[in-house]
């Protein structure tokens, strides 16, 4: 189908990445956090001269005297900026804590995109391609291939003659995977109706399986369905969120406009893992 084309989104975690990653991510924030908390009190304390102790000798302490009425001079602590920026940190990460152990959403999703592990009521898969898609609501059963970047710098549409197959983007996560995969498919061609013409009929709660070269199924349910200006295809919301493992799939919509464009939009399926057989 003329006119296919998708953003391709920046180069992801792709098919073997270690499901372990999440986990030192979390770990790595959390290291990160406490040093940026004993940086920021260094720096607040920074004005206070330390004494060298090879440079001279130090002198007898003495003990400190205080009259009633005066303020005691000495060391300052850190600044209320420093104390703010490490209890900003600290609370950051008692709320993904939080979110690890309880599963409920405390903060946004993109601030913690790639750190949080996903919710407990999500399954998360090993990396396997995907080699079939059904959707029972629309009637498609179809198998997947592997498709990649197009020379525009797009995500490569399945060739003319596999219309009736769907592609899987092969340079990010696989179905299962932490992030969102994405499945790519033409709605028509110039004799009919292709792999993904009945894709605007799901609705919130539709079912979506993938078969996966290991044998297990990922099955997926659809949260949204969304139809974007392929000029103005919001990539972060689509590709950018990796707070759970996901699924995209993506065809053509809206009013034919011909030439290298095609159909004026792209049709946006946004779905989330809920179980794996």
């Amino acid at each position: 189908m003329a006119g296919f084309r998708v953003p391709a989104p920046e180069p992801g975690p792709g098919p073997r990445r270690s499901d372990r990653r999440g986990r030192r991510a979390w770990r790595r924030t959390v290291a990160a956090a406490g040093r940026l908390v004993r940086v920021a009190a260094q720096v607040g304390s920074a004005s206070v001269a330390t004494p060298d102790p090879a440079a001279a000798p130090l002198p007898p302490r003495r003990r400190p005297t205080r009259s009633v009425g005066t303020r005691r001079s000495g060391h300052a602590g850190p600044g209320l900026p420093v104390l703010v920026i490490g209890s900003l940190m600290l609370l950051i990460i008692a709320m993904l804590g939080v979110e690890r152990m309880t599963g409920l959403s405390v903060l946004p999703d993109r601030f913690i995109a790639g750190l949080a592990p996903p919710p407990k009521k999500f399954p998360l898969l090993a990396a396997s391609e995907p080699v079939g898609i059904e959707i029972n609501k629309i009637d498609l059963a179809a198998p997947v291939h592997n498709v990649g970047i197009a020379p525009d710098g797009s995500i490569a549409a399945p060739p003319a003659e596999r219309a009736q197959e769907a592609g899987w983007y092969d340079q990010g996560p696989t179905p299962g995977q932490y992030g969102p995969a994405v499945i790519v498919g033409h709605v028509d061609t110039t004799t009919g109706p292709a792999v993904f013409h009945q894709l605007p009929q799901l609705r919130t709660g539709d079912r979506v399986e993938v078969a996966r070269s290991d044998g297990s199924v990922a099955i997926f349910e659809v949260d949204r369905v969304d139809r974007f200006d392929k000029e103005q295809l919001p990539t972060d919301d689509v590709f950018g969120d990796f707070s759970r493992p996901q699924l995209r799939l993506i065809t053509c919509g809206g009013r034919w406009v011909g030439g290298q464009t095609g159909y004026a939009d792209n049709v946006v399926v946004f779905a989330s893992l809920v179980e794996a057989r």
